[in-house]
């Protein structure tokens, strides 16, 4: 029988595909999910008898350990995201006090290897202007905006974890474009502003992207090959704003915006709705957080996970044409 499988985070967008992969591989699986979650990712699985139980639980929960009898590795993907500054408190309690609970539930269970899902977020940007590596560490008060800060005290918890003896392999999605994106990911949001015709101009930024799908592929090759202990960047092509929008022109047959902003335009936007506005109750659309991490081209090098894991590079486009596909069959756009 296929080895029995725990993860956290299935009703996400790398979670969901994830799920899926390893219940197609025959594993059983049991998914955590907040008694809030919403299983529209799942509901497929579950209406098709798939093997796969949902438990109702946080990732703060004491009785995690319980939840985890019976079940030989854990895949933890679960983490909160969010740009918006006062999302502090709950970044810190999901994604540091929930890692750091989740692991030590995996251990009392008697859980072999865990995969633990970090984020290049964690890793931050080189300032010398060189691609991002699994050997490069931005000083924590460098990184912006508390979302990345809190995968980087989130990743600390999993490497003193891993360094006390712990079976536990931390990979580093960048980030993840194709179908299932539910909320969807800010990238996601990129293209539906495009399919909507909402999106005028841009900024220049860039952005690392892979297939959701070898996202997915990436964390079951990092349980069967990966070395306890280490991290593996789960990345594929390195990519301009300039260069996705011309790509969704092509998919789409949609013109793609020709007119670049200014950096400042959009981050007095932001501090205006975010700092300002949402006092009065006004609902901020764009995060300051957000604004700042566009000025710095967030590329990197998944070269480490490629030759030791074997992760697979799936052309950009086919992924960004499935997300287009996802978004328009699902009602988004």
């Amino acid at each position: 029988m296929a080895d029995r499988i725990f993860i956290t985070g299935s009703t996400g967008f790398v979670g969901a595909n994830l799920t899926r992969l390893l219940l197609d591989r025959g594993h059983p699986i049991r998914a955590l999910a907040r008694p809030s979650s919403d299983l529209a990712n799942l509901r497929e699985l579950i209406d098709q008898g798939q093997d796969i139980e949902i438990v109702r639980g946080d990732l703060t929960d004491l009785d995690l350990a319980d939840k985890m009898q019976g079940y030989r590795y854990c895949f933890h993907v679960a983490a909160h995201y969010s740009l918006w500054q006062s999302d502090r408190p709950q970044l810190h309690a999901s994604n540091v006090l929930g890692t750091r609970n989740i692991l030590a539930a995996a251990q009392k269970a008697g859980i072999e290897r865990t995969v633990y899902t970090s984020s290049v977020a964690a890793i931050g940007v080189p300032s010398d202007g060189s691609l991002g590596t699994e050997q490069y560490q931005s000083p924590p008060e460098r990184l912006i905006g508390d979302y990345k800060k809190s995968k980087y005290w989130a990743e600390q918890e999993a490497i003193k974890a891993a360094q006390a003896g712990q079976n536990i392999v931390i990979v580093n999605p960048s980030t993840p474009i194709g179908p299932h994106d539910i909320k969807p990911t800010p990238t996601g949001d990129i293209i539906l502003r495009f399919l909507r015709r909402k999106m005028p101009a841009y900024v220049e930024t860039g952005l690392n992207l892979i297939d959701v799908r070898d996202v997915a592929q990436g964390h079951l090759l990092a349980l069967e090959k990966g070395q306890a202990g280490q991290r593996y960047i789960l990345g594929h092509q390195n990519t301009s704003l300039k260069q996705l929008l011309e790509l969704l022109s092509g998919i789409t047959g949609l013109p793609a915006p020709k007119t670049t902003v200014p950096l400042w335009l959009p981050l007095g936007v932001a501090w205006m709705e975010e700092k300002v506005l949402a006092k009065v109750g006004y609902q901020p659309t764009v995060p300051i957080d957000g604004v700042r991490m566009s000025a710095q081209q967030m590329y990197y090098d998944p070269s480490k996970a490629v030759q030791e894991l074997g992760l697979a590079q799936s052309p950009i486009r086919y992924a960004v044409a499935d997300a287009v596909e996802w978004f328009q069959q699902n009602g988004y756009a």
